[in-house]
């Protein structure tokens, strides 16, 4: 098995793991957020595109499917659907998830902190519409 699918592996069992699922610390995700991804990304009920789509209600969301944001053509057409696995994938190597990705992220493997960080994104709700006038 090749050392980045064997990583992956790992990362994903340890994610599905109960034991770590209930210990995550939602704290240490929001850190992680504002230090890893919030120079380019934002959430809650402002959040707006920025270098990155805003990640509010991200799970279960079709990934290149916000409007607000100009994504690569390569995640536009990806078919990604965002969960756990599709996350955790793509936020341990997002190149090799979606080649052409215009993300430029190094990725994070440490099973703790992507937990910790899933976590903290799947608490963000959708943020609310304004009302049309």
């Amino acid at each position: 098995m090749k050392t980045k699918a064997r990583r992956r592996a790992l990362l994903l069992a340890a994610l599905a793991a109960p034991s770590l699922a209930g210990a995550a610390d939602l704290a240490n995700g929001q850190r992680l957020f504002a230090s890893r991804c919030g120079s380019c990304h934002s959430v809650g009920p402002s959040a707006r595109a920025s270098f990155g789509p805003q990640l509010n209600a991200i799970f279960g969301r079709r990934a290149g499917s916000t409007p607000d944001f100009r994504y690569s053509p390569a995640m536009a057409r990806s078919g990604i659907v965002w969960n756990d696995k599709t996350l955790t994938a793509f936020i341990d190597a997002p190149d090799e998830v979606v080649p052409g990705t215009k993300m430029r992220f190094w990725g994070m493997s440490n099973a703790r902190q992507v937990g910790d960080l899933l976590a903290y994104l799947r608490s963000i709700p959708a943020a609310p519409t304004s009302a049309v006038r």
